[in-house]
């Protein structure tokens, strides 16, 4: 986390009141790495909850014929993104919510994965969709505090992806392709939305 990430986050929650931070940003841009340090900066004081626990199971996928476009915005389950977000707005003092998590090496969501407790003051969700503006994802910006767009060099984001993929099972080859037919239009569509963020962090690698 920089000075300037720090000082950005101090002043958001100057208040004392909970504070929602959204990350955003293209697959590979290292949204999670950025969102990971900063709950590392604020111990106790800060949970991520991101918005990939709600890829819709692998099975579910299958069902709807939209296996081959996992990570698309129709691959989710945005409804019950905004429900948690509006939970964890309006937690109550005794209540722990449970926030689901997505699980790579199994390339699918587990329910209740993460615990948010009452007094986290900064919750930070990072994701691909929070500025887009259709569908139930047009109703999650407005539950969030702040969004930052995180970005990086096309080339350097595609290449993590790449090898993204091969660590969980792809060859290079097929992880290439997934990466150019199907994270890269998902790129696009999230890139069209780097105007509505209140910051851009553009990080080197």
């Amino acid at each position: 986390m920089t000075p300037a990430d720090s000082a950005r986050i101090e002043a958001l929650l100057a208040d004392g009141r909970r504070k929602l931070l959204g990350l955003v940003g293209a697959p590979g841009s290292g949204k999670s790495t950025l969102a990971l340090a900063l709950q590392q900066a604020l111990p106790g004081r800060a949970q991520v909850v991101p918005m990939d626990g709600f890829h819709l199971a692998n099975a579910e996928l299958q069902r709807l014929g939209r296996a081959d476009r996992k990570g698309a915005p129709d691959t989710f389950d945005a409804a019950g993104y905004v429900a948690l977000l509006r939970r964890l707005r309006e937690q109550r003092a005794d209540e722990i919510v449970y926030a689901p998590e997505f699980r790579r090496e199994i390339e699918e969501p587990v329910a209740g994965a993460i615990a948010v407790l009452p007094q986290t003051q900064l919750l930070i969700t990072e994701g691909n969709y929070l500025l887009l503006q259709e569908g139930a994802w047009a109703e999650v910006a407005p539950l969030l505090d702040e969004v930052w767009y995180v970005e990086v060099d096309d080339a350097v984001r595609v290449e993590r992806l790449v090898q993204r993929h091969q660590q969980f099972g792809r060859s290079r080859e097929a992880a290439l392709a997934w990466a150019v037919q199907t994270d890269e239009p998902n790129a696009r569509r999230i890139a069209a939305t780097r105007g509505r963020a209140h910051r851009v962090i553009h990080r080197d690698a």
